[in-house]
């Protein structure tokens, strides 16, 4: 049991048998009554978020969440197939856990697994991932100086909006957490 002093970003918490995470808080202290803290919690499993708020000094249950290094090695129908670099241990995750990572993943990059009990709940990746556009449609001349962009897919299948002006082979950095496109990556 921990209270609410210890409520932090990335923080696990275990409310009602499930398992939330820390996205926001904030500890108010207004100039009458007592102090307070606001959070903004995320389900691990179902990624429903909600605001709760504890009065301080409050015991609030914390889950034990190991985040460990994997190596993605493939796709099998579904399921995605990790490995442990330390003792090679092979992990299988569905698609579910895997959830929004599975557009930015390229075998052999290394990802962060959240584990709880041996039970996976989800993976994180950096912030930001390189990929090559496969296929976008050739921009016309005329509309460089509109600043619009038009879809391109990435090698991992997935569509992002570039600018006019990027062409198929192109290296692109792209927001994992948005899919948004941040810029060009010259080698």
């Amino acid at each position: 049991m921990a209270s609410t002093a210890d409520i932090k970003n990335g923080v696990v918490l275990k409310i009602d048998g499930q398992l939330w995470t820390v996205i926001e808080f904030q500890h108010v202290k207004p100039g009458k009554g007592g102090a307070f803290v606001r959070t903004k919690l995320k389900n691990v499993v179902s990624g429903k978020t909600v605001d709760r708020t504890y009065n301080a000094g409050t015991k609030i249950e914390t889950a034990n969440v190991d985040r460990r290094e994997f190596q993605y090695l493939y796709r099998d129908g579904d399921d995605f197939i990790f490995m442990d670099t330390s003792d090679y241990d092979q992990l299988t995750l569905t698609a579910a856990v895997v959830g929004d990572a599975a557009n930015f993943l390229l075998e052999q990059q290394m990802a962060t697994v959240a584990l709880h009990e041996g039970e996976p709940l989800y993976v994180e990746l950096p912030a930001s991932v390189v990929l090559v556009i496969t296929y976008t449609e050739p921009g016309l001349q005329g509309d460089r100086s509109t600043g619009g962009t038009k879809p391109a897919t990435v090698e991992t299948g997935y569509e992002i909006q570039v600018p006019l002006f990027l062409e198929t082979g192109t290296k692109v950095k792209v927001d994992t957490r948005t899919g948004d496109y941040l810029g060009r990556v010259n080698d």
